[in-house]
């Protein structure tokens, strides 16, 4: 059984506490939202899936009834006593951890996982990116985020929000945005939409890194980003060597935004 808002509002009133603005706290409360989650997330037994900031346990709860063995990280230390209650007899293991510093070789144990999470939006998209340039057992995520931060994250070549952080994310996996959350189904409601983003890591990154390694492709992108407006031949004046652009194929006119991942190899190979 998953949380309805009343039961949430009793665990919070129960325990006295509030949903902390620093920490960017948003609980879901609609138990058909963390089911459709889950199901999204495509786990069931057999499966190992890393919950991120679990919160009361609302998704917790749904991950659970999928079978799948469920491990909860929770950073907020007033969080624990009531997810203990909330998660007794379910099998589900929780962690007291930040996310962004936690252990993952002795959380995961060797075994492939699916992350399943809904990110404040302070931290969304350096966990992400931490997490698939470090964590290699993560094979899968599936992420609740601010639609800002989650079109960032799954944009292409010529795509608003398509930048250096976007190129980033397509290095490792293969990223789109799978479903929409309104702010009506969580306790605060926020003032901004919320996404989700499904990532499937690659077997491979995208580019070989005996072509060109990943510090010096990624050292060219953003010095591109830095000055997005500009055409490349004056964003990347200071790198280009003569003849950089007649060797990638890659016109100095055009801008970073318009760019794909293998152009901006092709030009870092060329150099």
């Amino acid at each position: 059984m998953t949380h309805t808002r009343s039961h949430v509002v009793a665990l919070l009133k129960d325990h006295g506490l509030t949903p902390s603005r620093a920490l960017g706290q948003n609980f879901v409360v609609d138990p058909n939202t963390v089911r459709r989650i889950a199901r999204l997330a495509d786990v069931g037994a057999g499966d190992q899936v890393v919950e991120i900031g679990a919160g009361l346990g609302s998704l917790t709860l749904a991950l659970a009834e999928t079978g799948a063995r469920v491990i909860a990280l929770e950073y907020d230390r007033y969080l624990i006593k009531p997810l203990h209650k909330v998660l007794e007899g379910t099998g589900v293991v929780l962690h007291h951890a930040d996310a962004l510093e936690a252990d993952y070789a002795s959380i995961l144990e060797g075994h492939p996982s699916v992350v399943v999470a809904n990110l404040p939006y302070n931290v969304a998209t350096p966990l992400v990116l931490h997490l698939l340039e470090g964590e290699p057992l993560i094979t899968r995520m599936l992420v609740m985020v601010q639609k800002e931060a989650g079109e960032r994250l799954a944009a292409h070549a010529g795509d608003e929000a398509y930048g250096a952080v976007s190129l980033r994310v397509q290095y490792f996996a293969d990223a789109k945005v799978v479903g929409k959350v309104p702010p009506s189904v969580f306790l605060p409601k926020p003032k901004v939409e919320s996404v989700l983003v499904s990532l499937v890591r690659r077997e491979r990154v995208r580019v070989d890194p005996d072509l060109v390694s990943e510090e010096d492709l990624f050292a060219m992108i953003r010095l591109a980003f830095g000055q997005r407006r500009k055409m490349l031949r004056r964003s990347l004046a200071p790198w280009a060597s003569e003849g950089v652009f007649e060797r990638s194929g890659v016109l100095g006119t055009r801008r970073p935004e318009e760019l794909t991942l293998e152009e901006f190899a092709a030009l870092a190979v060329a150099r």
